[in-house]
């Protein structure tokens, strides 16, 4: 019942990526790198609303 597996050569796998995703983006070049920082904060979560903490505390969250 199983039918036969075909195995894809590197060059068929690489059409399929690029159907599939398109054209990557020119790599970074290492002196054209820059290191960065955070100075905002933190984005991934909401500003607490007022007296959140301690009914967070009260509740032992």
């Amino acid at each position: 019942m199983s039918e036969p597996s075909e195995s894809f050569t590197d060059e068929e796998y690489a059409f399929l990526r690029h159907a599939r995703f398109g054209e990557l983006p020119p790599r970074v070049r290492p002196e054209d790198r820059t290191e960065s920082t955070e100075t905002e904060p933190r984005r991934d979560r909401p500003e607490p609303a007022v007296g959140q903490y301690e009914q967070d505390l009260r509740a032992g969250g």
